[in-house]
């Protein structure tokens, strides 16, 4: 009897181990594996797992610490900030949700207290597996990305009210019990000075005892005042939010969270009936379909009435269609109440299983989908191209450069091209961004540069240079194919976040790719080697050596002729870079005969820019004058060994 409970937290870290790991090689959230594991060993499969209770004290410890962490991250200051997302979005995509379901629920003979209790359950999504999805795909940062995230961020605040009404719907709990919660959070001007005092003693145990006392407490005071641990689990964490110590209180309770919150979602499995299952598995998985479309389409239409495009909200719409963990939170709080029989709460937890593992696949479905759907005969506005995209015919666009995404690659490339006098046009998805630059004279277009129309109104086949500089990776794939496919000699430059995704942009059509992750460790190791004094010359060798040995490695052999601007080169060794003449330079007043740049230094002048004028093949007895721009080409080692004779 001592070790049963040992025995038990062994079958079960083994099982989970396994099937986890398992699951992480299919892209199968880790979620299901830990309800597969419960099925398993529960009563209803195995039988291995013998210590039942002690499995479910464990998982209402997770519960307390999973809502606790959630209500730490939890912000009202991100919630205002994305109001109109998060509060409006938010709002209509939850209450849309629950009158759908309560609708279908009633018609299957459900009382009205279950039938809404059903549509609140249901309503909520996964926020653990949206952002592993996002995270995979490097889509944090897209628009579908923040629309999503920013409903998410509304569940969790509506989560609390879910909590309060759940007696309400049962007619078990007076108004005085809310004015008892409330009062709980008084306790939001005691905790920071708590912690203060507890800090001053700088003992980490105590600290960790601390944060654990005020969890348990609060949940224990909600559950005094009626009302269940959960709600006092989030009040908790909403409380611990407010003060300046949250950051480290997280980092604290996120291992102990993890472990505890896994024993939470293997004793929900454990709950699962697999007969239940296996008698009507066709007809679970069309449910299971029919909760999918119907969340995919309301969170979608949600989505694109608040202005974002179509791609946006059907991206979107597919990240929010499965049902969350918190379901299995709130159907624990209102067992006790009647609201759920014992065959609708296995329904509950056959559709969050069901919904939970088909949903990561759907994201590999979402580009074809979309490009069936903007194939139809939609408003031009869905498809990113709105009233605001205007060609200016006065002032026609020639040889300039088409920046692709606004955000800070894009707002300073604009900078320096306008420094610079290159002419340049913006496209830009966010309308708010639009209309703020629009007003400061920017030349900056509305819409979505995967759409061929809104390339054209940027007049692109009279274009040099296209940068895409968005964050997010299936558009910016999307994006370089559109561009190949409409101007065959545009060169075009894309920012991707990691190297691996490379050979994939070339393979489109783009001339230069920039990964994050390499530039950033190119930019690392110069300042380090500026701290040990090395000259400035032998940094520039090494990162000329390392871009080359990367860049050669990272790029595919292709049978498909380059695409280049003016010059046509086969000579992966060789680039073409402009410098200019410092005042300081030695170069000033002698011609190029007398510098013989080729013989002495191995590059080759092709061009020099002086002033508005530039000229082409210049003459060997030409004298370089301050400022003069020198079109060079030759090695990488060549050009970095020269600069250091055009000065400061």
């Amino acid at each position: 009897m001592e070790t049963q409970l040992l025995d038990t937290i062994i079958v079960i870290s083994g099982l989970s181990l396994l099937i986890v790991f398992l699951f992480n090689k299919l892209k199968i959230p880790t979620i299901v594996g830990f309800l597969l594991t419960g099925v398993m060993v529960g009563p209803h499969g195995l039988g291995l797992v013998k210590a039942i209770k002690e499995v479910h004290v464990l998982a209402e410890i997770g519960v307390i610490l999973l809502v606790f962490a959630t209500g730490i991250e939890f912000s009202f200051q991100k919630l205002l900030k994305m109001k109109k997302l998060s509060i409006i979005g938010g709002f209509c995509q939850v209450i849309l949700t629950t009158i759908f379901v309560f609708l279908i629920a009633k018609l299957g003979g459900k009382s009205t207290g279950t039938a809404i209790f059903l549509g609140l359950a249901i309503s909520h999504t996964s926020t653990a597996i949206m952002l592993k999805i996002l995270q995979a795909r490097g889509e944090s940062d897209s628009p579908h990305g923040h629309a999503s995230l920013a409903v998410s961020l509304f569940q969790d605040i509506a989560s609390v009210a879910m909590m309060l009404f759940v007696p309400l719907l049962a007619g078990e709990i007076a108004a005085s019990e809310f004015l008892k919660t409330l009062s709980i959070l008084s306790a939001v001007w005691l905790v920071p000075w708590l912690f203060y005092q507890v800090l001053r003693t700088r003992s980490y145990e105590l600290f960790m005892i601390s944060i654990v006392g005020v969890c348990f407490a609060v949940a224990w005071l909600t559950s005094m005042a009626g009302l269940s641990l959960a709600l006092g689990a989030f009040l908790a964490g909403l409380i611990v939010s407010e003060s300046k110590y949250s950051k480290q209180i997280l980092s604290n309770v996120l291992p102990f969270r993890d472990v505890f919150t896994s024993f939470f979602f293997v004793s929900v499995g454990m709950l699962v009936d697999i007969r239940f299952i296996l008698e009507q598995p066709f007809l679970i998985l069309a449910v299971a379909l029919v909760v999918l479309f119907l969340k995919a389409m309301i969170a979608s239409v949600v989505i694109l009435s608040l202005g974002l495009t179509l791609r946006a909200a059907v991206l979107g719409g597919i990240l929010l269609c499965q049902v969350g963990e918190f379901s299995f939170i709130l159907a624990q709080t209102g067992l006790p109440y009647n609201l759920l029989t014992p065959k609708d709460y296995q329904w509950l937890l056959a559709l969050v299983v069901v919904t939970m593992t088909i949903a990561p696949f759907l994201m590999q479905l979402a580009p074809y989908l979309i490009s069936a759907i903007l194939k139809l005969p939609v408003p031009k506005r869905w498809k990113g191209i709105g009233d605001v995209l205007q060609e200016k015919k006065e002032n026609p666009l020639h040889d300039h450069v088409i920046i692709i995404g606004f955000g800070v690659n894009g707002r300073n490339l604009a900078q320096v091209c306008k420094s610079a006098g290159i002419s340049y046009v913006i496209i830009e998805l966010n309308a708010k961004t639009v209309k703020e630059e629009s007003l400061k004279g920017e030349p900056i277009l509305y819409g979505d540069a995967t759409q061929a129309v809104v390339l054209e109104h940027a007049a692109i086949q009279n274009a040099r240079v296209a940068v895409v500089a968005i964050s997010d990776p299936e558009a910016t794939l999307r994006i370089t194919e559109v561009l190949r496919e409409i101007h065959s000699q545009i060169h075009i430059i894309t920012r991707i976040r990691y190297m691996q995704e490379i050979n994939r942009l070339y393979s489109l059509g783009a001339n230069e790719v920039i990964p994050e992750e390499l530039e950033a460790s190119v930019e690392i190791f110069t300042r380090v080697l500026k701290k040990y004094l090395v000259p400035k010359e032998e940094i520039e060798k090494f990162i000329s050596e390392i871009r080359l040995q990367n860049y050669q490695m990272m790029r595919p052999l292709s049978t498909q002729p380059a695409f280049f601007s003016h010059v046509q080169l086969n000579m992966a060794n060789f680039e073409i870079n402009a410098m200019r003449l410092q005042s300081d330079s030695p170069f000033i007043g002698k011609s190029l005969a007398e510098i013989d740049m080729r013989k002495k230094y191995g590059i080759t002048v092709l061009a020099i820019r002086r002033k508005l004028e530039t000229i082409s093949n210049p003459e060997p007895s030409i004298l370089l004058e301050a400022n003069d721009v020198l079109i060079c080409m030759g090695s990488p080692s060549h050009i970095a060994a020269i600069a250091v004779h055009f000065g400061k």
